[in-house]
């Protein structure tokens, strides 16, 4: 039997110390917002969380894109044509899905979302929007002006296993709910369509301030 010395021993408590250091306010932030008995702030948040939290699959998606038209007068796509199929992974996303045209309701839940990102300020950067929606629900060009930063993706057949894990109301995913996806990938919060923007930027703040990921 190999008997420790000090010195490993103590090198194994600096390891042990260092593993704690990085686990534990990962393992905390889990607790708190994942843990059954737990709503923010004593359940005063805006949103309603998914329980238990629902993992999205990895998928590369369709971008809406733009068209150039070049000196000979051929039309191309301008940018990348589809998603990095970990897009939905690496920070907090605000998705929306619309399925038809891009109506009054719909473009103030994509105004509410930008309002909220920007508010953050500095930690707006740990935070995306995602929206879906039809090829006919908008003007790609005018929507890019007015979300510079929105990933717009063109719905279709391939994000079917991402809509299908989103709760829905009475059949229908584009029911002007905003979801709330996590830096690892999971559903885990909605807000229905009479939510308060000013009540989606508290929850945001309150899980950007507790959250160690993302």
């Amino acid at each position: 039997m190999t008997l420790l010395t000090a010195h490993d021993r103590r090198q194994r408590r600096v390891l042990i110390g260092l593993a704690l250091m990085f686990f534990a306010p990962l393992g905390l932030s889990f607790y708190l917002y994942y843990g059954k008995s737990w709503r923010p702030g004593g359940r005063v948040n805006a949103g309603e969380l998914i329980t238990p939290p629902r993992p999205l699959p990895s998928l590369a998606l369709p971008l809406a894109v733009t068209t150039a038209t070049t000196s000979t007068g051929t039309s191309t796509s301008a940018g990348a044509s589809e998603t990095n199929p970990q897009f939905l992974k690496g920070k907090w996303t605000l998705l929306y899905v619309q399925h038809g045209r891009c109506d009054d309701e719909c473009r103030r839940h994509l105004y509410d979302t930008r309002q909220v990102r920007l508010a953050l300020d500095r930690e707006m950067n740990r935070v995306q929007r995602v929206f879906i929606g039809d090829g006919d629900c908008c003007d790609v060009e005018e929507l890019k002006a007015a979300h510079p930063d929105l990933i717009a993706i063109r719905a279709g057949p391939r994000d079917a296993p991402l809509l299908t894990l989103l709760p829905e109301v009475s059949g229908a995913v584009n029911s002007h709910r905003v979801y709330l996806i996590d830096p690892l990938g999971n559903a885990m919060m909605f807000y229905d369509p009479g939510v308060k923007s000013k009540g989606m930027l508290e929850d945001m703040k309150r899980l950007l301030r507790l959250s160690s990921i993302g």
